[in-house]
């Protein structure tokens, strides 16, 4: 049970990136402490702030990997997410809240 926390899928693109240069850095790459952006696919009972198919900041050092059924997930507490961007907000909000 995910009780306060939620289960999320970072983009399989995320692993390396391309510098403005157009240089490939590997995931490998030590680089200043950077916030990643995450799909969430599960939440628990007591999350009250995001729900299935948000996006969500976190940090990346603070995690924890698991494989549900082959497929590798980050496990977040509420707490350690940073922003939310949700498509189920009206016209007028900006869909990020923290």
């Amino acid at each position: 049970m995910l009780n306060d926390r939620i289960l999320v899928e970072i983009p399989i693109d995320d692993a390396e990136r391309r510098s403005s240069g157009g240089i490939l850095i590997p995931a490998t790459a030590q680089v200043s402490r950077r916030l990643s952006w995450a799909e969430v696919k599960a939440t628990g009972p007591n999350v009250r702030s995001m729900e299935i198919g948000d996006q969500v900041l976190f940090n990346p050092e603070d995690r924890y990997e698991v494989e549900v059924r082959g497929n590798d997930y980050i496990i977040l507490r509420e707490r350690d997410v940073h922003a939310v961007a949700a498509e189920r907000l009206d016209q007028g909000s900006t869909g990020l809240y923290l």
